[in-house]
């Protein structure tokens, strides 16, 4: 399936059907008089997060949605079918925001949330509504109101518990490979992975999701390279596993350089905790990684923990220390309240 993590779309909502101008023509009734119905609203447009999507491809080939506008009304007193709300349903972890990207007008954390991004218009009145006693043969009607429309940008953040990080060429999907059920491409050269993946991490009774993210290059909160789009991804990760190449010319500068762009960017990533793993153990010689070690340790400030995910030297470990910086789940009451404050309607 090809990853697609944001798409520009048009929307817009259903104008209503306009009012009935008609009178009552019936045999052996005397008196006549205006019945014309009014006009039935335009649907909505909805966007509704579902399960069992993990991209935005579809909106590259369908970027138009408009939902159907109301039915004019008719004689009798009828009042038009209204149209049907057009429902766009979208990943867990998507983001609406303005076509100029500057606001976020919803945000889908949860399965199953709904937002109504724009409301159909009104039907219009028919002239049974202006029948008076100054005015018993109105022929005045209303058309409906029309409906809303706007472009909007659709943004995936994926929803993951450990965000897997790294220069590239670091090991990254060569680890995430080793410990989930994720198939990443796994190659001798930079930029092997082009997009996110996900992939669920079973360990000593747990299971969280851990993503991993295209390497990242120095300047890459500006646009080098191709790890800045995809940063947003791991915002909403809880802890963030480092990975460093030991066989790289410099692990403390590759360290420092992951870490300059994650404090550029923003969004709290630089505050997340972080475990550090100096990975491809199984190249050098066990006195030159503990030397490279004690020299990161210093440099960094944490653990360092050796690793190799080809060979599965240190993963037990690695994984140890995450599972202790997730801390226990939370329980379904906290997960609810949790979810209750951070998202609303809008």
């Amino acid at each position: 399936m090809h990853f697609l993590d944001q798409a520009k779309i048009y929307i817009r909502s259903g104008a209503g059907g306009p009012g009935a101008v008609s009178f009552r023509r019936e045999k052996y009734i005397e008196y006549g008089g205006p019945d014309g119905g009014d006009g039935g609203r335009g649907g909505d447009i909805v966007f509704e997060a579902v399960e069992g999507l993990n991209t935005l491809i579809d909106f590259r080939y369908a970027q138009h949605f408009k939902a159907p506008r109301g039915k004019g009304g008719s004689g009798k007193q009828q009042t038009g079918a209204g149209g049907k709300d057009l429902v766009i349903k979208v990943p867990v972890g998507t983001q609406i925001l303005s076509e100029d990207k500057e606001v976020v007008l919803a945000d889908f954390t949860k399965a199953g949330q709904r937002k109504t991004m724009l409301e159909g218009g009104i039907g219009g009145r028919g002239n049974l509504s202006y029948k008076s006693s100054t005015n018993r043969a109105p022929r005045q009607h209303q058309p409906g109101e029309p409906g809303e429309e706007m472009w909007v940008w659709l943004r995936l953040k994926l929803i993951a518990d450990v965000g897997l990080l790294g220069m590239p060429n670091a090991g990254k999907s060569t680890f995430i490979n080793a410990v989930s059920n994720a198939k990443a491409k796994v190659g001798a050269y930079p930029f092997t992975t082009i997009h996110p993946k996900l992939g669920v991490v079973e360990h000593k009774g747990r299971d969280f999701v851990m993503a991993d993210i295209p390497g990242l290059i120095e300047g890459a909160a500006e646009g080098a390279g191709i790890g800045d789009r995809f940063l947003g991804h791991v915002e909403r990760c809880r802890v963030l596993l480092h990975l460093i190449d030991a066989n790289g010319e410099d692990p403390v500068k590759a360290w420092r350089t992951v870490r300059e762009e994650l404090k550029e960017y923003g969004a709290g990533l630089a505050d997340k905790p972080e475990i550090v793993a100096l990975n491809k153990a199984d190249l050098l010689d066990e006195e030159l990684m503990d030397a490279l070690g004690a020299e990161l340790a210093e440099a960094t400030g944490a653990t360092v923990l050796p690793l190799s995910g080809a060979t599965g030297e240190g993963l037990e470990t690695v994984l140890d220390h995450v599972i202790e910086a997730l801390g226990s789940p939370p329980s379904d009451e906290a997960a609810e309240a949790e979810e209750s404050e951070t998202w609303s309607p809008l």
